[in-house]
């Protein structure tokens, strides 16, 4: 069983914007564990589900971090899509999931599959995502100060 999936909130092109592709190859060194890349306003990347990433995040001081999906050829929805946001030493996370049907809701909505968390610490983060979702995806992180909110 397909499901057909019409992005209504933009194209590719228009989701990634002036970013660069990082292939998240490299081993960065952050809460015990290795991240794949760093990401952030100059960098995506991109891969399948299902499976499970994890990135760098550098931030500067207290801040919204959002991590946001570009689905593509979808053909099953999975049951969860968790995105685990880690402080800096990961002394504490955050993990937001949705269903499946929901991150495919919100892709066909808005175009993007977004989920964010705020931290309050400074420096690198990690963050982890994971779904059983069958997809290809492209992957952004924007990073928000939290006093221009």
């Amino acid at each position: 069983m397909g499901l057909m999936l019409v992005a209504c909130g933009g194209s590719r092109d228009d989701f990634i914007g002036p970013r660069v592709l990082d292939v998240c190859k490299a081993s960065w060194p952050v809460c015990s564990e290795y991240a794949g890349c760093i990401l952030g306003p100059e960098s995506y990347s991109e891969g399948r589900f299902p499976g499970r990433g994890q990135v760098l995040v550098r931030v500067p001081e207290a801040s919204t971090i959002k991590v946001s999906f570009y689905l593509e050829e979808v053909t099953a929805a999975g049951e969860e899509t968790a995105i685990t946001v880690h402080e800096e030493g990961c002394r504490a996370r955050q993990r937001k999931a949705s269903t499946g049907r929901a991150a495919l809701d919100q892709m066909e909505k808005f175009g993007v599959f977004t989920q964010q968390a705020d931290v309050t610490g400074v420096g690198d983060h990690l963050v982890e995502f994971d779904s059983d979702m069958q997809a290809r995806y492209v992957v952004k992180v924007d990073v928000t100060p939290l006093r221009i909110q």
